[in-house]
């Protein structure tokens, strides 16, 4: 029997990073384990339903109980409620996250007046760890998710000292307020937030100083994008239109400056106005936001976002332009365009087109093993946050203003690997978070044993990834197991006491499980 050590497959594994293939172990010590390796498409490696699909990319990961409240209730019914959160009943998480960080209910003036400025950067890690509780535990999954997109999409970094105070409202009251309402809406509450004012210092710039970086970034990342057809004359007028959105020097909150609004003839991207007044520049600066939410060049780049978010880093371009078309027909509702991507032909023929980001990952596994909130203190929820942290993919911490990238390309490290692979271990072990709640790992078997190792890996692989392995992927974790397929299971092989968390740790770091 060949012996592969966890290492040396790990090492056969390599070609994970690319999300290409699993490479299997096929020698011994004399031969080098990656001396063979099987390369499959993205496809091969996941379930055919689509009713798997749609939950691996519409929600955080698969769980037992997900898939089964799928095939209960109906693909449409399920979506339908989905797109419409209020109809699920998310009580006992939002009560977790409430009891866990009761300051998250504070408003602006509250944090200003409560949390002392040493304590301002564990306040907004905390925003940040009740992200990463949502992903896990809640019911509304699919608003969990455009939560996040939208976050990125409109992207304020967090920690980042100026927006200490405000940076919960905005994710609060921009945000998962308007996740999948109008975009329109959203878009106008983002310009008058303190967090993104600071952010792209727009509370700084007047009539006498204009400062252009939220001007141009709103028309280049927020809207109409770097390819939507304006120049220089366009990107100056867009940072006069928006000159008097300010704070409250008092209260830190938007206050429109009359006095500081820039007056005379603006126009940018067919979007023109005498912009006559101070007083009235508040009335324009809305209306500019408004148009330029209604643009077709904002049609499409969101369009194109969307669907690479749920369908391929290159999305077919039929599909964005009808997603684009749903778009302005709806005037930025977002509830249709979703409805529109994920019955798409191209949205059905996409498995194995998408990989899970660092932190999808994470919270895909801790879903899958069944982890549960911890009862008492917050330790284990900071922890969270900071397993995120080490993958390099902390909710709202993308140190740019463009927000973290959705593509494979760009999370294709060594490091960024082996770092998910270690997580992958700390959460089967139960080291890391500690003090979650889990069921043990025998729960993931059958309750009858099954008989012999094949049949183990197989049963453990269709309850951590929803399908059997290929043949050469399960024989080269019997290979770990120093073992053959048909030798017997007992309660005391190695396969179910010592290595068990290090077997399921091997198919959580393998393409199955790292496919979106």
């Amino acid at each position: 029997m060949t012996t592969v050590s966890r290492r040396d497959l790990l090492k056969a594994a390599s070609t994970v990073v690319a999300g290409t293939g699993m490479a299997v172990a096929a020698g011994g010590a004399s031969q080098p384990a990656a001396a063979a390796v099987v390369r499959r498409s993205g496809p091969d490696y996941l379930p055919g339903d689509q009713l798997t699909h749609l939950l691996r990319r519409a929600t955080w990961g698969v769980t037992p109980g997900s898939l089964a409240q799928l095939r209960r209730k109906g693909r449409a019914a399920w979506l339908e409620e989905q797109l419409h959160p209020g109809r699920i009943d998310d009580s006992a998480c939002s009560r977790m996250v409430r009891d866990a960080y009761p300051g998250l209910s504070w408003s602006m003036r509250e944090v200003r007046r409560r949390v002392v400025h040493d304590d301002a950067r564990e306040y907004m890690v905390s925003v940040a760890t009740a992200s990463v509780m949502r992903a896990v535990w809640s019911k509304r999954q699919l608003f969990e998710v455009m939560c996040d997109f939208w976050s990125n999409h409109l992207h304020v970094t967090s920690p980042f000292n100026m927006v200490w105070y405000c940076r919960n409202d905005y994710d609060r009251n921009v945000v998962r307020a308007n996740a999948l309402g109008r975009f329109e809406d959203m878009l106008v509450a983002s310009a008058k937030h303190p967090a993104m004012l600071v952010f792209l210092n727009n509370a700084e710039s007047t009539k006498v100083d204009p400062n252009e970086n939220y001007g141009r970034e709103l028309l280049e990342l927020h809207t109409v994008g770097v390819d939507g057809g304006y120049d220089e004359s366009d990107m100056y007028d867009s940072s006069l239109i928006m000159t008097g959105f300010g704070l409250d020097e008092t209260t830190g909150e938007f206050r429109y400056r009359a006095t500081d609004h820039h007056t005379g003839p603006v126009s940018v991207l067919g979007f023109s106005h005498d912009n006559a007044s101070g007083a009235g520049g508040y009335d324009v600066g809305v209306s500019y936001l408004r148009y330029l939410a209604n643009h077709p060049a904002t049609a499409k780049q969101l369009a194109y976002k969307l669907a690479r978010r749920f369908v391929s880093d290159d999305p077919p371009q039929p599909l964005v332009d009808r997603l684009a078309q749903t778009y302005l027909d709806s005037a930025t509702a977002i509830v249709p365009v979703l409805r529109e991507l994920f019955d798409s032909p191209e949205f059905a023929a996409s498995r194995g087109q998408k990989l899970r980001r660092p932190m999808e990952d994470v919270v895909a596994s801790m879903r899958v093993l069944g982890l549960r909130p911890q009862v008492k203190g917050t330790s284990s929820f900071r922890e969270m946050y900071f397993v995120c942290a080490e993958v390099g993919h902390a909710p709202f911490a993308w140190p740019l203003v463009n927000g973290y990238p959705d593509d494979a390309g760009a999370w294709l490290s060594a490091s960024t690997t082996l770092n998910r692979w270690n997580r992958h271990l700390a959460l089967a072990g139960g080291w890391y978070p500690r003090a979650l709640p889990r069921p043990p790992l025998r729960d993931l078997l059958p309750k009858r044993l099954p008989r012999t190792h094949g049949a183990y890996v197989d049963a453990l692989a269709k309850r951590l990834v929803f399908r059997e392995l290929h043949p050469e992927h399960r024989n080269a974790i019997l290979g770990f197991l120093e073992v053959s397929a048909d030798t017997p299971v007992k309660r005391t092989s190695r396969a179910v006491a010592g290595a068990f968390p290090k077997v399921v740790a091997l198919i959580l770091d393998s393409p199955y499980h790292g496919y979106r």
